[in-house]
This record gives structure tokens, C-alpha cells and sequence, in this order.
């Protein structure tokens, strides 16, 4: 099945449904602050695993006590697509669980 892109519209549409998470260029991004480097590592884990799950990977950076991710489709021609807002959400139900803010 091909994955379309959304436009403009709709991405602005879905990313009022996404507070932190923003259009950098071509690519949704987020930052998540973490008040340990472990809990900032453990996020990334399951990151990973949703990640894994989905079958569709974003740029993950692990810092000190942060955890950034910028996520657009390949397959799309870089551009951002329903599964890459899906993968924002996904996100987003799991961080509070390792204090992300």
C-alpha cells in the first residue's frame, strides 16, 4: 500500500493534536526534557519498540537527560505522511510513563 503525503493543511491539522511536536523543513520533530539520563535511555527503549513495531524509523537522538526525534516517509519522497503522525502519537501516550515533559 502507498503512503501518500499529507499537505500543508493536513499536516497543520494533525499537529494540533500533537502539543511539543512541531514541522522542522520536511520532517515532524520533538524534544522531550527527562530528569534522569536513565529515564531519558528508557524512553529511547520504547521509542525503539514502537519504532520496531510500526516498521517506520525516525532519526532518534539520546542526549543527557533528552530524547529528540525528527521523522518524515522515504518511501513518500521525504514527506511527511499519516504514519509518521502516527508514530507521534504513539509517542506521545508513552513518554508521560517515563516523565518526559
Amino acid at each position: 500500500m502507498a503512503v501518500e503525503p499529507l499537505s500543508p493543511k493536513e499536516i497543520g491539522e494533525r499537529l494540533s493534536e500533537l502539543p511539543g511536536w512541531s514541522l522542522d523543513g520536511d520532517r515532524l520533530t520533538r524534544a522531550y526534557r527527562l530528569d534522569s539520563h536513565f529515564a531519558a535511555a528508557s524512553l529511547a527503549v520504547h521509542v525503539a519498540r514502537i519504532q520496531d513495531e510500526l516498521d517506520h524509523h525516525s532519526e532518534l537522538t539520546l542526549g543527557y537527560r533528552t530524547v529528540s526525534l525528527a521523522v518524515n516517509t522515504h518511501s513518500a519522497g521525504g514527506s511527511v505522511t499519516d504514519l509518521d503522525v502516527e508514530l507521534a502519537r504513539r509517542v506521545e501516550a508513552v513518554a508521560p510513563a517515563h516523565g518526559a515533559r
